[in-house]
């Protein structure tokens, strides 16, 4: 069975265009526009760059957006104030705090002075416990945006052993619960490994399906795959290259040119879960400004 490459920049772009449709038809029977707030503490270039793509991203599909900057040195205090008027701020439906955030600030205590009915990025509490329970809820967007390309390439799932690489908070544990849910994309065997774990390649040699996220460039090798199995790579590392303008290139977790030959499906880095990730939070923006999960 020939290897075929999981596009995520051209599933992106169609549920883009589903969105921006669904704008549209809000919009002509006068309700109200989504609008999402994104809150951006510092100069991390990776942050600039991921926040000014989420407010490209809102443009496109007819949201409204804010940005909000604040210095390096804002005290953990202003950052609680300023999360608490936009949780009183009846015209922001959904909003982010870019992490991480500058070492005197506590994200814990950020995360969850968030008001979960605005929490977008699926990471308070709240919507991680009701995700535990298949309850309703904000998904986080890795997670969520990898189980849309499982289902847009309608990828068996139902009984398959799923293998995690990584336990973050933000993309490991999430997809674990994700892909045990009774529900498709789901039903799944799920085995976490993490960097504590023992002889990984036994372990990865059975999985079906495999989420690589470690953030350990080209961890996974060819040897640790079996034939036809479906690999998703969610690492993005910068490594340095002769190769590219800006000296650095973007490497996945996967050893592409190895694994690849032997899998049903793959994807690539960059283009593959990246995509998606924005995806999954414009979504979760048009289901908050919605009020589908939390009426008021």
């Amino acid at each position: 069975m020939p290897m075929k490459l999981i596009d995520g920049k051209a599933i992106a772009a169609q549920i883009k265009e589903e969105i921006a449709k669904e704008v549209q038809q809000i919009k002509a029977k006068g309700g109200k526009t989504p609008h999402l707030a994104a809150v951006l503490v510092g100069h991390d270039g990776g942050s600039e760059t991921y926040v000014a793509n989420k407010v490209k991203a809102c443009e496109a599909v007819g949201f409204k957006s804010t940005l909000i900057r604040l210095e390096e040195e804002v005290t953990e205090e202003e950052l609680l104030h300023r999360v608490d008027q936009l949780n009183n701020d009846p015209d922001i439906d959904g909003f982010i705090v870019q992490l991480p955030l500058p070492k005197h600030i506590s994200e814990a205590k950020i995360t969850e002075a968030i008001d979960y009915r605005k929490d977008v990025d699926g990471f308070h509490p709240v919507n991680v416990g009701r995700m535990s329970l298949g309850m309703p809820c904000f998904l986080s967007a890795t997670p969520s945006g990898i189980l849309e390309l499982l289902k847009r390439y309608k990828i068996e799932t139902q009984g398959k052993h799923c293998v995690i690489l990584g336990r973050s908070n933000i993309v490991g544990k999430p997809a674990a619960m994700l892909m045990m849910q009774k529900s498709y994309p789901g039903d799944s065997t799920v085995t976490v490994c993490h960097s504590r774990t023992p002889d990984i390649k036994e372990i990865t040699l059975q999985a079906d399906i495999i989420i690589a996220a470690l953030g350990v460039p080209e961890f996974l090798t060819g040897d640790m795959v079996k034939e036809g199995a479906v690999v998703i790579d969610v690492g993005t590392t910068r490594v340095p290259s002769n190769k590219t303008r800006s000296g650095f290139k973007l490497t996945g977790d996967i050893k592409f040119d190895e694994v690849a030959p032997k899998c049903a499906y793959i994807t690539p880095v960059p283009g593959g879960v990246g995509p998606m990730t924005i995806v999954s939070l414009l979504k979760n923006t048009l289901l908050a400004g919605k009020k589908e999960i939390y009426p008021d």
